[in-house]
């Protein structure tokens, strides 16, 4: 495993007007195409800055104690060898499977990385974009922010695009297989840092990999911003198995747009993990752009405490014999709340359609809550889409029969709430990351203390 070295810099402001945007720039060594992207975007963010944000996604979402201005990008400043090394940060993921490749993050910063020789021996592309959008600028100017995430949608997006800092790139040749999971790992460390970081896949036709990402904190005290963009890019075929476990600690807003595309008979499975974070909000896209293509989301959240767990989900039908099947199960409890707001979108041309979205929450304490609004726009004529949302609380007379036949309180509880979780887990075939999530479900639980 290599650790590149980290440069130090000139300081860049804190918050994001315009004189940290140009002392941002100066740090950057990258071709002009980005630099012009870049000063496009922060035009767009500041004059999304007076725009009111869509109500149907962010009405039920406050935001006025986030205040942008007290965080900073931390480009160019000293990453602990501690840190680098991976010893600082407890991951859910790291160390418990055998990885194809592995890239680890601070605050921004590529600080390791390794590909196995054989891969790119074929040809596969798995490394900090920072240095990919250099050394492959023409691939990269071809999908970057033009075919998923628009940097239009709201000032989240136009922010992104203006400050992205660097992330995970993925690229698979044409029929290429990589069987063996890949991992990157996305941590912050100092006070009040801002991550921008951005993932980028892009598999060609009959081309199929799996990668694993997942965001920590380094410790339980530091405030922190994350504004990410995930995009997902599928050729004819081609098949993906992506899963995000969001794990920050309860002082960091992850604020991120996702979005898949996903061409003629591809197929993509995508699951996400929250955990962590003080507020973290998710639009996700998943556009079926090709005759077959399919889709399958799977959503796991947990929420204690004050936490706030919000996704926008968007499942496009832009083509006949598609299919979307989207489940989103959510514990919540203490005063916690859950949103999701979801939408099955069939085109004219989206005939023959199957679409699916289901969003369950179980709430432990009664004063916890739960928003759910499934919903469809259909303008085809013949599809099968179905939707449902559910909300209840744990059955008491269910946690009285356990304690009577001898388990705690607690381990009564994780059966429950784990058996809540199986029908999503059961969609997972990777094991360390079903095992995983349920590890995260029996800590945040308490069980065993």
């Amino acid at each position: 495993m290599s650790t590149p070295s980290v440069k130090t810099s000139a300081a860049i402001p804190a918050g994001f007007g315009e004189a940290a945007f140009e002392a941002f720039l100066a740090t950057r060594d990258e071709p002009d195409w980005v630099t012009q992207s870049r000063r496009q975007a922060f035009q767009h963010y500041c004059e999304l800055l007076e725009a009111e944000l869509n109500p149907e996604e962010w009405r039920r979402i406050d935001l006025r104690a986030m205040r942008p201005d007290r965080f900073q990008l931390q480009a160019g400043s000293e990453v602990s060898k501690e840190t680098a090394d991976g010893k600082a940060t407890e991951t859910l993921l790291k160390g418990q499977a055998e990885f194809a490749g592995h890239l680890t993050y601070v605050d921004g910063q590529l600080v390791s990385h390794d590909l196995a020789e054989e891969l790119a021996a074929k040809g596969v592309i798995f490394g900090d974009l920072a240095v990919v959008v250099r050394e492959h600028s023409e691939l990269i100017q071809k999908y970057f922010m033009t075919k998923a995430v628009d940097s239009k949608t709201d000032r989240f997006s136009a922010w992104h695009a203006a400050f992205w800092t660097g992330g995970t790139v993925l690229y698979v040749p044409r029929n290429t297989v990589i069987d063996t999971p890949l991992h990157s790992l996305i941590t912050l460390q100092a006070e009040k840092a801002a991550d921008f970081s951005h993932t980028l896949v892009i598999l060609e036709e009959g081309a199929s990999a799996t990668l694993l990402e997942e965001t920590a904190s380094t410790t339980e005290q530091n405030l922190g911003l994350h504004v990410g963009a995930v995009e997902l890019i599928l050729a004819k075929e081609a098949r993906l198995r992506y899963v995000q476990l969001q794990n920050w600690n309860h002082k960091v807003w992850h604020i991120g747009h996702q979005s898949g595309r996903v061409e003629n008979n591809g197929f993509l499975q995508w699951t996400v993990g929250g955990i962590g974070a003080k507020l973290a909000h998710i639009h996700q896209d998943v556009v079926l752009d090709g005759r077959g293509a399919e889709a399958e989301v799977n959503g796991v959240t947990f929420s204690t405490g004050q936490q706030i767990h919000s996704f926008y989900t968007q499942q496009g039908h832009n083509a006949p014999e598609t299919r979307s099947d989207l489940l989103y199960k959510q514990v919540l409890r203490d005063h916690a709340r859950a949103i999701w707001r979801g939408m099955i979108r069939v085109e004219a041309e989206g005939q023959q359609t199957n679409g699916y979205q289901r969003n369950d929450s179980l709430m432990l304490t009664p004063t916890c809550r739960v928003d759910a609004i499934p919903g469809l726009e259909i303008e085809a004529d013949d599809v099968r889409c179905t939707h449902g949302a559910t909300a209840g609380r744990v059955d008491e007379e269910q946690i009285f029969y356990c304690m009577s036949r001898g388990m705690s309180e607690y381990e009564a509880m994780h059966m429950i709430v784990e058996g809540f979780f199986q029908t999503v887990f059961d969609r997972i075939p990777v094991e360390v990351v079903r095992e995983t999530l349920s590890q995260a479900i029996i800590k945040k639980l308490g069980f065993g203390r």
